[in-house]
């Protein structure tokens, strides 16, 4: 390698690469397992290069013992592999959501593939999901992505030590985030469900021998997916606004 490249030149390319393939193994869209391993590699190889320039002047200098190349390349792959989980955390506002949904229109068995997940999900939250990666290529904002990688080598920088009580509260308060997005997103359904529940008891208890269940399940459905349709352009843009606000966390450094 001497000829092509010096020592400390191969040192950075492979911790830079350890970082960009851990970011794209969770990456949204980018890092599905839908997509063969091959060209995930050979994606993230192609980001490293271009990242490359810009994380040189960031990068430790190459250390003396094994041990230590080691632990650099360990601590890359968990700072990548946080990032990662960071980004692909949001995207469950849009499964709590569909859940919510399928819960309150009587759908919940209604189990379909979801091709973010490694079992079938309702369909409601397979159908947001599928949605959310729609909106993230139709809006650009996996370009946004590559500002977050370069912006990760300023906010974390190589060299230091692992941001172990940071990360940990990163991912809480993402997780909390998520969940309590996906009920607002949810709430014009919650509160449909609500009232027309408490609607069919009362004609349950004025008129017991009418046979609510029958007139109330397919009623539920019907309402519950029109006013979930009416609501779907407000859902796609607040979740697609609250994921971009996400990354320009990790982008701001670039």
């Amino acid at each position: 390698m001497g000829q092509y490249a010096t020592a400390f030149q191969v040192y950075a390319a492979g911790l830079v690469f350890a970082r960009v393939a851990a970011i794209m193994m969770l990456l949204p869209g980018l890092g599905e397992a839908t997509i063969p391993a091959r060209v995930r590699t050979g994606l993230a190889l192609m980001i490293a290069i271009c990242v490359f320039p810009i994380a040189s002047p960031h990068l430790p200098p190459m250390p003396d013992n094994p041990g230590a190349l080691e632990y650099a390349l360990v601590r890359e792959i968990l700072i990548g592999l946080m990032i990662g989980a960071v980004l692909r955390l949001m995207l469950s506002a849009l499964a709590v959501a569909g859940e919510v949904v399928s819960l309150q229109t009587t759908l919940s068995f209604a189990q379909t593939a979801n091709p973010m997940e490694a079992q079938p999900t309702g369909s409601v939250s397979t159908f947001l999901s599928v949605l959310g990666l729609a909106l993230i290529f139709a809006t650009n904002l996996h370009h946004v992505f590559l500002s977050a990688i370069f912006g990760s080598y300023s906010l974390f920088p190589p060299g230091h030590n692992l941001p172990l009580a940071d990360s940990v509260g990163l991912a809480i308060e993402t997780v909390s985030k998520s969940f309590a997005l996906g009920i607002q997103m949810a709430a014009p359904v919650i509160v449909f469900g609500l009232v027309f529940n408490i609607a069919s008891g009362l004609i349950g208890r004025l008129m017991p021998q009418f046979q609510i269940y029958f007139v109330a399940s397919p009623l539920s459905v019907i309402f519950g997916l029109s006013i979930f349709a009416l609501s779907l352009g407000t859902i796609g843009m607040v979740w697609i606004q609250r994921y971009r606000e996400l990354i320009n966390s990790f982008a701001g450094g670039s």
